[in-house]
């Protein structure tokens, strides 16, 4: 995600004691979200998606919350992201996705 914003505990050990590799990770990221073909929005609510399919709880509300509070993502947008998790992972993902969504 943009700014520096990463999910885990992990990322501020890196940031703190691997300096360079944390900037690769940055740059990484940076590249990765460009906005170019895919607008940054589109970008968010693939990366909401691929996180609800992994039934990774924590990541999805981040995605979730970070896009809403930061591009005003709506709740029927994730939601419509949603349905493709629940076609292509399955009900288990997608309802703990649609309870996280309900939650915020």
């Amino acid at each position: 995600m943009k700014n520096e914003v990463f999910v885990g505990e992990g990322m501020k050990y890196i940031k703190e004691n691997y300096p360079e590799l944390y900037k690769i990770i940055v740059d990484l990221n940076n590249e990765v979200y460009t906005g170019e073909a895919l607008d940054y929005k589109t970008q968010k609510l693939i990366a909401v998606a691929i996180t609800a399919a992994a039934g990774d709880e924590r990541a999805t509300k981040k995605q979730m919350s970070s896009g809403m509070s930061e591009l005003g993502i709506t709740k029927d947008e994730i939601f419509d992201a949603l349905k493709v998790v629940l076609l292509t992972s399955g009900m288990p993902p997608f309802v703990k996705a649609v309870k996280i969504l309900n939650e915020l």
